[in-house]
């Protein structure tokens, strides 16, 4: 009956998804992942009110998991209720201090309220739980609006390769695309704070790409660019570990490089132009969609520089 709930709330069909998970919880009152669903189908069907009654007992039970907390925090958030949400997404971080969907969500109530102190709470978000990527977009996008030169580009990439099919992924192809150009508009290490060891090597290596970079920001640049930083970085000793760097090494390796920055930056520069790039390098673009669509990109624990 639950697989058949969901394969409901799956077709979007909530109203029949409730009736089954209804008579489901008849039989199993005490099924955590049934209320669960239940409230999900509620709040999905716009019955908040009725979302949040199924819900709110469920933070009460000693199996509730972080999800529970964050079901009942977007609802609040639905019913305009933000304080409430704050105090349920605070409360579930006290027994899950490693949730990275706590963490986001509470930080985008806060910037909702136009309290910028959410960046604190999307970067313990990424380093508690470094493979959930919506801190990743969160943060991507706060950087860029700031004089920061190096997060806005590598957490909007680390998110694009966690979601490469995201309808964000456009958006933040276009925030790449001209980060990179604010970067080397004014790529002076220590200017406008004090950076720790892997943010002036990044910088310092970037720095060394800047005749490059003079001929203008694009597709093709970028990825000179980008191959010369690599080459750099894994050039020098004892550089931190960065998984992104490493995904950037094994794409040199496998040929695959020049197509992957296509696919980022061609399509953000111009489409027309992209389509053709794909059109006169069809079996390089085939190859590299294959490989991207083969794995799962996730950032391990312990590479965490943003200090």
């Amino acid at each position: 009956m639950h697989e058949t709930a969901k394969t409901f709330m799956k077709q979007g069909d909530y109203s029949n998804a409730i009736l089954v998970l209804n008579r489901a919880i008849e039989l199993q009152p005490s099924n955590i992942a049934l209320t669960k669903d239940l409230a999900l189908s509620y709040y999905f069907h716009n019955d908040f009110n009725k979302a949040i009654e199924i819900i709110k007992p469920v933070l009460e039970r000693t199996d509730a998991d972080d999800q529970s907390f964050q079901i009942a925090g977007n609802i609040y958030r639905s019913l305009n209720l933000q304080k409430d949400a704050e105090k349920v997404y605070k409360r579930g971080l006290k027994q899950f201090p490693e949730s990275g969907p706590l963490y986001n969500d509470l930080g985008e109530i806060m910037w909702a309220q136009k309290d910028f102190d959410a960046i604190k709470e999307w970067e313990k978000g990424i380093e508690k739980d470094p493979s959930y990527p919506k801190n990743y977009y969160n943060a991507a996008r706060y950087y860029y609006l700031t004089t920061d030169r190096i997060w806005s580009i590598l957490y909007g990439e680390i998110f694009l390769n966690m979601e490469p099919f995201s309808n964000k992924t456009p958006e933040i192809k276009d925030l790449l695309l001209e980060s990179y150009k604010k970067l080397y508009m004014d790529i002076n290490p220590g200017q406008s704070r004090e950076y720790n060891r892997f943010e002036t090597a990044y910088l310092q290596s970037m720095s060394r790409q800047s005749a490059v970079a003079g001929s203008g920001i694009n597709p093709e640049t970028l990825t000179m660019i980008r191959t010369r930083f690599i080459l750099d970085w894994f050039n020098e000793n004892k550089r931190p570990g960065f998984k992104l760097f490493d995904y950037h090494r094994q794409l040199l390796q496998e040929g695959l490089f020049d197509a992957y920055n296509q696919w980022i930056f061609g399509s953000a520069q111009n489409l027309s132009s992209f389509q053709n790039w794909i059109n006169s390098h069809p079996d390089e673009y085939a190859a590299f969609t294959a490989f991207q669509k083969s794995r799962v990109f996730k950032i391990p624990s312990g590479e965490y520089y943003q200090k």
